[in-house]
Parts: C-alpha cells; sequence; structure tokens
C-alpha cells in the first residue's frame, strides 16, 4: 500500500512539473520556434510530414505533449513525455508527432543542441566519465527524470525573464548536460565531445557527404577519411546511423529534393538532376521508396498541406 501511495504520488510530482513545462512553452509555432535562449528551441501542433522528414541534428529533445516517433534506417523508436530523445550525429529521419491520445492536447516539445565545447568542460569535473564509455548508436530514448525537469523548468522560465538569460542560461545549460550525462544516455553526450572515437571518425564523414551529397562516392574513400578498415568503416558507421554510407547518401538526397519540390517550383526532372540522380526512373523509384508516394502524387499531398495552413 505505501509503494502504491509513493508512486501515486511521484506520478502526480512528475506531471504538474510536466504541466509548468507546458506552460512555459506554449508560445511555440508548429515550426521550430526560438525561444531567445541560445541553443533553445521548441515546437507545437501538427507538423507536416515533408517537415519531419529531415536531415535532424545533434540535440536533446524533451517532449511536454502527445508524442513522436522517429525512423531512421530501419529502427523506428517512440517517445511520450515520460522520456528524452538524444540525437549525437546528424541523421536523415522520418518522424511523425500525434496529440495527446487521451486529451488531444496538441503535441510539444522543445530542444537543446549540446555544445561539444560544454560537455568537454563537464566531463573534466565529472569523476570517473572520462573514458567509460559504451560504443552505441547515435540516436536513442531513456526515461526523463525528476532532476532533468527541474533543470528544463529553471532554463525555461527565462522565457519570461529575458533579461536574467546572458547571466543564467550557461548553468542551467550546464546542469541539463550534467543530468544527461549523469543518465543513461550520457556515454552519447561523451562521444559527442570526445576527440579520436569512432563516433567522431564516423561524424566527419558524415559531415562530408552531407556536403557532398551529390557526388558519387567510394566506400573505400570513407573509410580512409575515417582512418578505419572499410570493413570497420562500415560496421561502425551502420551501428550509428543505421544506414549503409550508400543509403545514408540517398536519403540525403531524397531529403534535398523533397525540399526543392515544395519550395522552388522546379520540375521533377530537374530537382532530380540537382540532387545527383541521372535517371528521372530511378529518381521516382527511390523517392516514392522513402516517402510512400512518387514525387508527383507527394507534391500535390505537400501543396495540399501548404493551403491548409
Amino acid at each position: 500500500m505505501l509503494l502504491w501511495v509513493t508512486e501515486t504520488c511521484y506520478q502526480s510530482l512528475m506531471e504538474n512539473k510536466l504541466r509548468e513545462l507546458r506552460e512555459l512553452a506554449s508560445g511555440a509555432g508548429n515550426q521550430r520556434t526560438e525561444t531567445g535562449i541560445p541553443r533553445v528551441a521548441m515546437v507545437q501542433g501538427e507538423i507536416p510530414e515533408h517537415r519531419l522528414s529531415a536531415v535532424y541534428e545533434p540535440m536533446i529533445n524533451l517532449i511536454l505533449t502527445g508524442s513522436k516517433s522517429m525512423t531512421v534506417g530501419g529502427r523506428t523508436l517512440n517517445y511520450n513525455p515520460a522520456t528524452y530523445f538524444v540525437m549525437s550525429v546528424d541523421l536523415p529521419a522520418v518522424g511523425n508527432v500525434f496529440p495527446d491520445n487521451v486529451t488531444n492536447a496538441p503535441y510539444l516539445a522543445v530542444s537543446l543542441t549540446p555544445k561539444p565545447e560544454i560537455i568537454a568542460d563537464l566531463l573534466d569535473k565529472i569523476p570517473g566519465t572520462g573514458d567509460a564509455y559504451l560504443y552505441h548508436s547515435g540516436f536513442s530514448v531513456a526515461p526523463v527524470t525528476r532532476e532533468l525537469l527541474d533543470a528544463w523548468i529553471r532554463m525555461l522560465s527565462l522565457i519570461r525573464k529575458p533579461d536574467e538569460i546572458a547571466a543564467l542560461a550557461p548553468a542551467y545549460e550546464r546542469e541539463i548536460l550534467f543530468r544527461v550525462l549523469q543518465g543513461p544516455l550520457g556515454w552519447m553526450l561523451r562521444e559527442i565531445a570526445t576527440p579520436e572515437t569512432h563516433l567522431a571518425r564516423i561524424y566527419k564523414v558524415i559531415n562530408w557527404i552531407k556536403t557532398n551529397y551529390t557526388q558519387a562516392i567510394r566506400v573505400g574513400d570513407l573509410a580512409e577519411m575515417a582512418a578505419l578498415s572499410v570493413s570497420a568503416f562500415h560496421r561502425h558507421f551502420r551501428a550509428i546511423t543505421a544506414l549503409s554510407p550508400v543509403q545514408y547518401q540517398k536519403q540525403i538526397r531524397l531529403m534535398h529534393a523533397q525540399l526543392k519540390l515544395a519550395t522552388s517550383g522546379e520540375n521533377i526532372m530537374n530537382v532530380a538532376l540537382s540532387v545527383g540522380y541521372q535517371s528521372h526512373t530511378q529518381f521516382s523509384r527511390e523517392y516514392a521508396r522513402q516517402f510512400g508516394l512518387p514525387p508527383s502524387a507527394d507534391l500535390k499531398k505537400i501543396s495540399l498541406s501548404h493551403a491548409r495552413n
């Protein structure tokens, strides 16, 4: 009986903290909304699918209302207000957001872009965290804690006190990073800030592919760039991104193509050529496999979405 009462009180406490955070983030729009606090953003409401299909930069993301699914390669993770999400490398992902399944309140989330220099400085001050990490993938989900919610409350409270941001935001940012470092996903932040790890080597290649996604790639050249054997490079690249290097490049191309179709007004063949495809048939086939519709049908869907919004 006592255990049940204690658990009920804890859940009530956590819900109260989430409610406070929802109020603080209530000014978010249905696209990335800056808060005025460096590296902290928020988003709320329905988000068109083509906006959720993107290359996501490293982030710590906390869901306040509703839920979200993220698919990278063949791996899908789901998270809700009881969890937070960490991404340690730039990954092409397809997302879906959903309102609360009880109240139908709109999806609401806040995010922090981690800064490697701050993480590295924290690592120097936290005993026993230097080299004690395991090698895992570049994205994962974990249960949120009361301490992490408290740190987020302090951070988002600055939205209402902009004159205090310069003085206090750095301290609250360090606290959020500290709480994540102390949790089950701390290894992900440690790898962001630790040079010469496999993650750092793969991240170098990822940045090259992102910049040169229209070019043909040779896996041997990429492995040499990462200072790894071809077999080790393949293994580590897939472990971190859930994709092969060729699949990663393909998804980058297709996401750029979808964005261009939605915003540039160019015809489909010109878009295909601009992102590195030489065959309209291949482009249409791979586009449909990625987004569920061929380019022409997806463009109509995107246009209808714009008209509604």
